[in-house]
């Protein structure tokens, strides 16, 4: 009889990469026995085996909503079709719907609009009792240091709140029960308190923070500062405790510094603790914030370290509510941390390691861990090119002394999985039905591009005993991360409601302007400020023609009256670099400068009627 042990270990390819776990990687070639006809067989085939074909008019049963990474935007898929619906913009510019254009869009930026640039890591959606409720999605921007949420009736992101005191929002999870109060989020990057010039040769002044926002308003309602950095993060489902990731317990400044201990830590966090500290006044505010601010080094009563293998990535807990699962990385493992032991090490019952009740050694590069709501554990090997499926249970009685197997399978993923995402799995809901993987690489697997390649995300069918490859598809930009929840869990609207606090603000300016949106077609002109508001139905703007002054500050805004859904106009003015989407029964405004005098046409940019192209005005600019 076979040795199941070693006919697991077989599949995996350990020689790939094996002398180096952080160079070369891109150059890493295939390994493993594997033919290339065998890796080019077809998406379309792979369906068809296992029956996951959504025909032509058919429906998802799921939304995937992804990350874009330097991209700054989330997308929206259908699983398990992947089929691209939405790209919502977030932290980037975006043309087609006027984000960042927009006088809505610049007010939800804040100040923040001077940033061009974005990258998206981690979306989250709201959660009601450890279920998904549909109102919100959360996504971090590690770029420029800022946390933004998305209104998922509308697609829209409706704030974007800046973090003060730190650098570099990486992990991000949001608390699920009894409901998302707060969001959580890990500044990763340490920098001197007050980061205003002083101690800028001094490392050990550096530190970072644990963040915590508040989910409706979206103001920053703690932070407590820590020992090392931070990586990722997870909630338990209690409300109680959050536990992150720290690659860098030495806060070295370099490569070599960061790899010299051969433990970091795992930081648990209690939340209750934290607000009564709040509460009781014991906090302090650092430069120009008011954001109260905790010491949680080691020796707080607010935090606990528990030493895992060096530089651990990833951190998940599982939807029964039992562990927190920190990935290694540098080491084969993955360490389980059981949260009903919490409450002992807090009250120093028991030593920081006796929360682990698990370590299973899994292959090279474990970066995260999802579930199937089974008690099984999906881990991807960054090196190996693999997912992992293992036993949870399986794996704590191994770490007791049991002869017990608990790898359960591995499959070859191409290439260098980072995040991977099963159905419903940061909540209590887990079905275990599809496991989205997101690589890093494609290399070989699709039509050359140049130097940039697409990178690969690929769908996996894990419904049954054996996790079986779908599907695969080239994305681009990084799409770091992404969440999955059922389409009954959304309920999207099909058209605007005219009171919708999206334009509220545009709204109050029309009333203070004695201006009916719904109605009126006029120009209000208040010195060199002139502001025209016009109406759209199918195929014609209510005002065609309006006139300006060379040096006027021009503000348009426009009220698309159709009712009909999917009915959107566009509005751009030709050569001012304004342009917006008018969604129905919605109204958009954009601010532009005429600073040149003649005839600038304007025109709507999404198709809306046979007689779309006919859908134009001028504005005509007078000579100063």
């Amino acid at each position: 009889m076979v040795d199941k042990k070693k006919e697991i270990e077989s599949l995996g390819r350990r020689h790939f990469l094996r002398n180096s776990a952080v160079t070369g990687v891109a150059g890493a070639g295939l390994a493993g026995g594997f033919g290339a006809s065998a890796l080019m067989s077809s998406r379309e085939a792979h369906a068809a085996e296992n029956g996951i074909e959504i025909a032509p008019g058919e429906l998802d049963e799921y939304y995937g909503f992804w990350s874009g990474g330097h991209q700054g935007e989330v997308r929206v898929l259908g699983i398990p079709s992947m089929r691209e619906l939405m790209r919502i913009p977030v932290f980037n510019v975006d043309s087609a719907t006027g984000w960042g254009i927009t006088n809505e869009s610049k007010r939800i930026l804040g100040d923040s609009s001077r940033f061009l640039n974005g990258d998206c890591h981690h979306p989250h959606i709201s959660m009601t009792d450890g279920s998904y409720d549909g109102k919100y999605l959360f996504i971090n921007d590690k770029a420029n240091t800022r946390v933004a949420r998305i209104r998922l009736d509308i697609m829209k992101t409706d704030r974007i709140t800046s973090i003060p005191n730190v650098q570099a929002i990486h992990g991000l999870r949001l608390q699920k029960v009894p409901h998302t109060k707060y969001v959580f989020a890990n500044a990763e990057l340490p920098i001197p308190q007050i980061n205003d010039g002083r101690d800028l040769e001094s490392p050990d002044n550096y530190f970072t923070m644990f963040n915590a926002i508040d989910a409706e308003s979206m103001d920053v309602a703690w932070q407590v500062i820590v020992d090392g950095n931070l990586d990722n993060t997870d909630a338990d489902y209690t409300g109680r405790f959050v536990a992150s990731t720290c690659y860098n317990s030495e806060k070295g400044m370099t490569l070599a510094d960061t790899m010299r201990a051969e433990r970091d830590w795992v930081v648990v966090f209690d939340v209750e603790a934290i607000e009564a500290a709040v509460a009781a006044g014991e906090f302090e505010t650092l430069g120009d914030s008011e954001v109260p601010v905790l010491d949680g080094r080691k020796g707080s009563k607010l935090t606990r370290y528990i030493p895992v293998p060096k530089n651990p990535h990833g951190l998940n807990t599982s939807p029964d509510g039992k562990y927190f699962i920190a990935n290694g990385k540098l080491s084969p493992t993955c360490s389980i941390i059981a949260i009903d032991k919490l409450p002992e090490l807090f009250d120093d019952a028991i030593e920081p390691r006796d929360a682990v009740v698990g370590e299973p050694e899994l292959g090279l590069g474990p970066l995260h861990t999802t579930y199937d709501g089974r008690g099984n554990a999906y881990t991807t090997l960054f090196i190996d090119s693999q997912v992992a499926k293992w036993n949870i249970e399986d794996a704590i009685r191994a770490y007791n002394g049991e002869d017990v197997n608990y790898l359960r399978q591995k499959l070859d993923v191409h290439y260098q999985p980072g995040h991977n995402h099963a159905s419903l799995t940061e909540s209590k809901d887990a079905d275990g039905k599809w496991l989205v993987v997101l690589s890093k690489f494609s290399k070989d697997r699709f039509l050359p591009v140049g130097p940039l390649h697409p990178e690969n995300d690929q769908l996996i069918d894990i419904s049954g005993e054996e996790m079986k490859l779908v599907h695969d598809g080239p994305t681009f930009a990084e799409p770091h991360d992404c969440i999955l929840l059922r389409a009954d869990q959304l309920n999207p609207s099909r058209t605007w409601t005219r009171d919708d606090p999206f334009f509220a603000e545009t709204r109050a300016m029309a009333e203070a302007d004695g201006v009916t949106l719904e109605s009126d077609n006029k120009v209000i002109r208040d010195g060199n400020r002139v502001r025209v508001y016009m109406t759209s139905v199918a195929p014609q703007f209510g005002l065609t023609e309006f006139k300006v002054k060379q040096g006027d500050e021009v503000t348009v805004v426009v009220t698309n009256l159709d009712q009909v859904e999917d009915l959107t106009h566009g509005f751009v003015m030709v050569n001012h670099g304004a342009s917006m989407e008018i969604g129905p029964q919605q109204t958009s405004s954009v601010t532009f400068t005429a600073d040149k005098p003649g005839v600038y046409w304007y025109y709507c940019s999404w198709f809306c009627h046979a007689m779309h192209m006919e859908m134009t005005g001028r504005m005509l600019v007078e000579k100063a």
